[in-house]
């Protein structure tokens, strides 16, 4: 799996996984699917709703964020392409709790964001027997597609 997305978008959303340093943060990926390449065309920024103690190494998002930007991307002829979130203070490699959560064909792009800064990001899918992620490519474009950053809480 392929993924493109645009420099301003990645900057977007990894401006966002510094600000929820040293706790995790995330969202989800929209754009467009062409074979096994994926689009971004839109970053949604999700709050993290898992407990407050436990913020520093689990991400859940707020109930119903997920169902409701699938029917809007839907609505627009668009995709639910994937998810993102951060890693502090950890390599931006699946750990566990990702594989037993994770969906097959969904691209998940994680951020190792190291003393508030970003250091990498990874992208990752679900290997079909669910026992392993296989590294996808990250692409970064300096084209604007129909991108925009979303907020989560509208």
């Amino acid at each position: 799996m392929e993924l493109v997305i645009s420099t301003e978008l990645h900057d977007r959303l990894t401006h966002h996984l510094e600000n929820t340093f040293p706790n995790e943060g995330g969202g989800f990926l929209v754009g467009h699917i062409k074979g096994d390449t994926r689009q971004v065309t839109e970053v949604h920024l999700v709050e993290n709703t898992f407990a407050s103690e436990e913020q520093f190494h689990r991400y859940l998002a707020e109930a119903g964020a997920f169902q409701r930007i699938e029917d809007e991307a839907d609505a627009r002829g668009l995709s639910l392409l994937g998810y993102f979130h951060s890693h502090p203070d950890h390599p931006a490699i699946p750990s566990e709790f990702d594989r037993t959560h994770a969906w097959p064909y969904f691209a998940y792009l994680i951020v190792s964001v190291r003393g508030g800064k970003r250091a990498e990001s990874r992208l990752w899918e679900l290997a079909a027997n669910r026992e392993s992620f296989i590294e996808g490519q990250l692409s970064f474009s300096q084209a604007v597609f129909e991108e925009k950053s979303v907020n989560g809480n509208h």
